[in-house]
């Protein structure tokens, strides 16, 4: 595929590729995303919806939208009753995955920020911390705004397709953690810088249940700043011992018959030998001889073998 790409410089809206490239947000949620986003500030105090419509969204396709924002943390709501009685729906979108405790300190810092600076009361006491973002990540501040995305660093397996199982199944367990905690959530290129040092628990005879469960219990009560950095803290630090590899039992060998020696058999004829496997003291042909010379003597007798006389 080829591809030609300005980067704009004005007139434009900086999106994270948390949102571009999200696996559960459609087409319709992502639009509707950027362009809340990209409002003003003084035009952005109307419904969702109006703005669903402004891009001929409507019906169904804006209430699976809406639904699906809500589900991944980027949209929450309040409905409360106003003081005449009146029951009002105020709704917070934002461009990151918001807990309901960090949305409601959100929204409490955007109304006292509507205030105008003229009229707040100063506050007494000394400043308090903030209650949602603080101060951005390591890993975020060491990223750079480019015009065009860097090109993802691949393997030769990725390359070519070959994904190994063990990574496979690694980047798997990763990408499912948000089902349990949404500040677990990882992108697929964060999943694969991680799949390595997880490929080495499953290497180390760990479940993947029982590796999902190491990841997500005992969580941090105000919750998770950075994804990627406290999975892999969690995964150096709580990495289990290796197993002794054991010798496989070797099957026993079933013990070897001693050889009979060589016998010298008294029947008729020449002179012969034969190896006896019990205490006989003929050979096999002589043995069978007198059987049938026996059992003829019978029939000539008129006695059959079983008793009876022939008729």
């Amino acid at each position: 595929m080829l591809r030609h790409a300005i980067a704009p410089v004005r007139r434009y809206t900086k999106a994270s590729h948390d949102v571009v490239r999200h696996p559960q947000l459609n087409s319709d949620a992502k639009v509707l995303l950027l362009y809340v986003q990209g409002l003003p500030e003084d035009s952005a105090a109307k419904p969702l919806s109006e703005y669903a419509g402004r891009l001929g969204m409507k019906g169904r396709a804006y209430q699976k939208a809406k639904q699906l924002l809500t589900e991944c943390g980027y949209l929450h709501e309040w409905r409360e009753q106003g003081v005449r009685g009146r029951w009002v729906t105020e709704q917070l979108l934002a461009n990151v995955t918001l807990t309901r405790e960090e949305a409601a300190g959100a929204r409490a810092g955007e109304a006292a920020v509507a205030v105008p600076p003229g009229e707040h009361t100063p506050t007494v006491g000394g400043p308090a911390c903030r209650s949602v973002g603080d101060s951005l990540p390591k890993e975020e501040l060491e990223e750079k705004n480019l015009p065009h995305p860097p090109p993802e660093e691949h393997t030769e397996d990725h390359i070519e397709g070959r994904t190994p199982p063990d990574l496979a199944e690694a980047e798997g367990v990763l990408l499912s953690l948000r089902y349990v905690n949404r500040d677990l959530l990882l992108g697929v290129r964060e999943a694969r810088l991680l799949a390595a040092a997880e490929a080495e628990w499953l290497r180390r005879g760990v479940t993947t249940a029982d590796l999902r469960r190491a990841l997500t219990t005992g969580l941090p009560a105000d919750g998770i700043r950075s994804a990627v950095g406290f999975l892999r803290h969690r995964l150096l630090q709580k990495l289990p011992a290796a197993k002794a590899l054991t010798p496989a039992p070797q099957p026993e060998r079933p013990a070897t018959l001693a050889r009979r020696t060589l016998v010298t058999c008294p029947g008729p004829g020449a002179e012969h030998v034969f190896r006896p496997r019990a205490d006989e003291t003929h050979c096999l042909r002589c043995r069978t001889a007198t059987a049938y010379e026996a059992t003829l003597q019978q029939w000539v007798q008129g006695v059959s073998p079983g008793g009876t006389r022939p008729s």
